[in-house]
């Protein structure tokens, strides 16, 4: 075994036996106990909350399209852009079963530049989205408590319940993953509810309309609703090291999450569109509080709303982990100084992590940030690429690398599998503005400027970083 410290090797330093399967190490270790090590219901609630958590921000596809194409969206974007993203998801993280997740991989196929911009541009997209959600709890809370509405009320609400929910992120992901059981469920049932409740109001031509007439299509918000609702499923990979048995219990966890945020789309979506024929244009988010009470009552209502903040509390739960564990999965992996992996001595979490995540999130909340958050789903997409380029080079590179999960399909197929969601990507990227592209370059630039800071202060010693080990096998 060699101890390198420095410029890291990549896979193609590693000489696997002759014939025999190609096998690389865990990326980055993990110090968590396995009793406090997430399982398989907590992860799968995680999962959901990283990408839906909840039909909360599903309406403007109605508003978009019409009912028929919203419904139809919901029904066939899963198998072009979610299934394809969990199964990759799965194969990756299990096959490198550590913190760190789509850098790992970005690193393994392409080397550490590739892997570093990875994790920057993942990173500036998570923090941003973060911000977004004290926000927008604050905006469901001040229905019931208008004080919230606008000035000092609102700002301290928004610091208050960023920290407060930090916090409750600082003792453990464990009780993260448990508490988003309980969130899920309390969030999830007036939906149920209003699904039932609704039965006999439904009137089945209802689903075939197209729309309005004069009201004309915007393809633009469609299919960027469909985007946003249905993707980061490859964030919890992040997270991947402080998962009980990985290898079983994240191809699972991901099947399970999968079903569950699917059907928690589409079956509300069916039944308020069935039961109550409104003006399209008032299918703006925030929409199925409105179609609780003409479906059932205000008591619904405020329900769905209350189940809104619990939600959006959900949300930033999973995404301050997915946030907080990437930077100690690429401290661990020396892109990151090695105070980044620092763990609490009470809760074992990764505070450094959460700590940064909290402050960029803050200072984000309170900007106008219509064009930083383009930006940030742009950085996203940009990440999303590469991933699928690490995933199929992996592939061709390792073709006899010991997967304890494998997508079941040879390379052309995988290739194909690919390429949709990739010319998806490409579209949603196409349309941006000039001054999403600028605000995007300007980050691409200052992450690759942060590569080579890290590699200068790495080779004058002025900070530690983590001994990365590589095993060869003879």
């Amino acid at each position: 075994m060699e101890t390198v410290e420095g410029p890291r090797p990549t896979p193609s330093t590693v000489s696997p036996p002759h014939n025999s399967a190609q096998e690389l190490p865990t990326t980055t270790r993990s110090t968590t106990t396995n009793s406090k090590k997430l399982s398989l219901i907590p992860l799968i609630f995680l999962i959901y909350f990283e990408v839906a958590g909840g039909p909360y921000g599903e309406e403007p596809a109605v508003q978009a399209a019409g009912p028929l194409f919203a419904i139809l969206g919901f029904l066939i974007f899963p198998f072009i852009w979610s299934i394809p993203e969990a199964l990759i998801t799965a194969e990756l993280s299990t096959t490198f079963p550590g913190n760190g997740g789509f850098v790992i991989w970005a690193d393994k196929a392409f080397g550490p530049f590739w892997g570093s911009l990875m994790g920057t541009w993942k990173f500036l997209s998570g923090v941003i989205n973060i911000a977004a959600f004290p926000a927008l709890c604050i905006d469901y809370l001040k229905r019931i408590f208008p004080i919230f509405s606008s000035g000092l009320p609102r700002y301290l609400a928004i610091l208050v319940s960023t920290l407060l929910l930090s916090f409750l992120n600082y003792t453990g992901l464990n009780i993260v993953g448990y508490a988003a059981v309980v969130l899920a469920i309390v969030s999830l049932l007036p939906f149920i509810l209003m699904s039932l409740i609704a039965i006999p109001q439904i009137r089945p031509h209802r689903w075939t309309s197209l729309g309005q007439k004069g009201v004309k299509k915007n393809w633009n918000l469609f299919f960027n609703t469909l985007f946003w609702n249905l993707n980061f499923w490859d964030n919890v990979s992040t997270m991947a090291g402080e998962v009980d048995n990985p290898q079983k219990t994240f191809p699972l966890a991901l099947l399970c999450a999968v079903i569950f945020t699917c059907l928690g789309y589409i079956i509300p979506l069916i039944a308020v569109t069935g039961a109550i024929s409104v003006d399209q244009n008032e299918w703006e988010a925030g929409f199925m509080a409105e179609a609780a009470d003409m479906i059932s009552g205000k008591w619904l209502k405020f329900w769905i709303e209350i189940g809104a903040i619990l939600s959006v509390i959900g949300l930033f739960e999973a995404q301050l982990s997915s946030s907080a564990y990437q930077l100690l999965g690429m401290a661990d992996l020396a892109f990151l100084p090695k105070f980044f992996a620092f763990r609490s001595k009470w809760f074992n979490t990764p505070w450094v992590g959460i700590l940064l995540s909290t402050v960029v999130a803050l200072g984000v909340s309170y900007m106008d940030y219509t064009d930083i958050i383009s930006s940030a789903n742009f950085l996203y997409s940009l990440g999303m690429l590469l991933e699928f380029a690490s995933f199929l080079w992996l592939r061709r590179k390792f073709p006899t690398m010991k997967r304890p999960y494998r997508v079941p399909l040879r390379l052309p197929a995988l290739i194909l599998l690919c390429l949709i969601p990739a010319g998806f990507l490409v579209v949603i990227m196409a349309i941006a503005t000039k001054i999403v592209y600028l605000m995007s370059g300007l980050m691409t630039v200052a992450g690759i400027l942060w590569y080579f800071l890290m590699r200068f202060c790495k080779s004058k010693g002025w900070l530690k970083f983590s001994r990365v080990v590589v095993e060869e096998e003879s």
